[in-house]
């Protein structure tokens, strides 16, 4: 079941701990993937508190938000770039974008299989998702005060299995949120610091969320054709040079 938008949104911009968790998923994705100039880029779920550090030099920048989640002008301020759209039929042209992430998109889907095969249908050739989804062995996704307390939390190879199964390629895995989910003001404030310590120390063992980069698997397609067929024997030339049958009548 996915959140409410006006949900997510007051967590995300209106409260101090959604900051820091908007904060620090957002720093480990751009550090998976510096800012480059030209891609497209987009996200599906409620991906956009991540997606602001490409708004300048992208070619696009589209903000997928499911009909069941319910949709929102984002960014504030700017030309909005979300739209509202069915978990089963992205808007987004076959082989289009570039950098794919989803945030609050896969867990709280009741179709799951229909979200992967769309995320594969939109990538292009080279291009990479990001996935991002609760830890069920994280302390965030034991909170109910939190979005990643909704939905279901995946463990590394439970996610990495699934997107084997809708061709994907596992490339790398980081985590992040690896500060308690506490609104306390020793917790908030030293955010920063547990970051580090856990992106130097502790993996995916205690992040909140984990995140999975994959790339998509375009396989060659078998040669066919004429050139199957030349290489089979003609057999409409079979006989030339050799001997005209003799009668039987004629051998006695």
């Amino acid at each position: 079941m996915h959140l409410d938008v006006l949900d997510l949104r007051n967590f995300y911009y209106r409260t101090q701990l959604g900051r820091v968790a908007q904060r620090a998923i957002r720093d480990q994705v751009v550090r998976l993937w510096p800012v480059q100039q030209g891609q497209t880029v987009a996200g599906f779920g409620f991906a956009v508190p991540l997606l602001r550090p490409y708004l300048a030099d992208s070619r696009r920048v589209i903000g997928l938000m499911p009909g069941p989640q319910g949709v929102m002008p984002w960014p504030a301020g700017m030309e909005n770039v979300s739209v509202l759209c069915e978990e089963t039929a992205w808007p987004v042209p076959t082989g289009m974008v570039d950098r794919l992430v989803l945030l609050h998109g896969l867990e709280t889907s009741e179709q799951p299989t229909a979200v992967l095969e769309e995320a594969h249908r939109v990538l292009g050739p080279g291009g990479k998702a990001l996935i991002i989804v609760p830890n069920r062995s994280g302390l965030w996704s034991r909170r109910d005060g939190t979005p990643f307390g909704f939905g279901r939390p995946y463990s590394m190879s439970q996610l990495e299995t699934q997107l084997k199964r809708h061709g994907f390629t596992p490339e790398r895995t980081s985590a992040a949120l690896f500060t308690p989910p506490s609104q306390a003001r020793f917790w908030l404030r030293t955010a920063d610091f547990w970051e580090g310590f856990g992106r130097r120390f502790g993996p995916w063992l205690a992040g909140g969320v984990l995140m999975v980069e994959a790339s998509k698997q375009v396989y060659a397609p078998t040669r066919g054709g004429l050139g199957a067929v030349v290489r089979r024997p003609l057999k409409v030339l079979e006989g030339v040079g050799k001997g005209a049958p003799e009668p039987a009548l004629n051998r006695q």
